[in-house]
């Protein structure tokens, strides 16, 4: 299953059924689960934790140097989640010392050309499209849907159920639960299409619905229109999740 030109450290463990592809290279401290797939020429430079079932494209480099100049050549790490997709051409870089490692999760979809930062943290079951470029620090929570040629502001986060539309700049905070698109960047309702999807009931999307009007589309300031909405609204943990989301942005939701 290991190709007679690929290159594997003596330190890396591989799982059982893991393939490794035409010159490839496996670096030091390199963990790769059962039934991986590593595409021909694909790195994996060092201080790599790849869980069970993932494929790694042709041309990925997964492990390298945090591109920090603060950074010394400290131990640092990358960890990515079982059943996650890599395609082709993707960089994964390990974490600096500010949090020392670099999280995709697990059932993730990072389509070609890729770039995931180090620090960043990637939920469970995300999907980013086509050459989206993440400095570092980012946050994307579980679910959440980033669409083709989108770069990202360092520390910016994006909640779960969000979706980002192509060719979007994104240097503020997305909220749970809603879509943001264009050049400057703007909130376009809930991810109508996203909470159908995924099951939500019609209550918890009226809740969600009422939640983002007065936070977003009423003469209240957010401020306002979180506490509005804590009075108002029945209880919902999706609406909560929402407010919270809000008070806790350090860079500022967007509008």
């Amino acid at each position: 299953m290991i190709h007679r030109t690929a290159l594997v450290d003596p330190t890396a463990q591989l799982g059982t059924d893991v393939s490794v592809g035409p010159y490839s290279i496996i670096g030091p401290h390199v963990t790769v689960g059962d039934r991986g797939a590593i595409a021909g020429h694909a790195i994996i430079e060092r201080n790599a934790r790849i869980g069970s079932g993932v494929t790694i494209g042709h041309g990925t480099v997964i492990g390298s140097d945090p591109q920090d100049l603060k950074y010394r050549g400290e131990e640092t790490w990358v960890e990515i989640g079982d059943g996650t997709i890599i395609r082709e051409y993707c960089t994964v870089n390990r974490g600096s010392t500010a949090t020392g490692k670099t999280t995709v999760g697990a059932r993730c979809f990072l389509m070609t050309y890729v770039h995931v930062a180090h620090d960043c943290v990637v939920g469970n079951d995300v999907i980013i499209a086509n050459a989206v470029q993440m400095a570092g620090h980012v946050t994307v929570d579980d679910r959440a849907i980033i669409s083709g040629v989108v770069p990202i502001h360092q520390f910016v986060r994006i909640g779960t159920y969000a979706f980002v539309g192509g060719a979007s700049r994104v240097n503020q905070d997305v909220p749970p639960y809603t879509k943001a698109a264009g050049n400057p960047v703007h909130l376009y309702g809930l991810n109508s299409v996203g909470l159908q999807r995924a099951g939500f009931s019609p209550e918890t999307k009226l809740a969600l619905k009422r939640a983002y009007r007065l936070v977003f589309n009423s003469d209240l300031t957010v401020s306002q229109g979180i506490a509005r909405a804590r009075i108002e609204l029945p209880h919902v943990a999706e609406v909560e999740t929402f407010l919270r989301f809000i008070e806790a942005s350090q860079r500022g939701v967007m509008v």
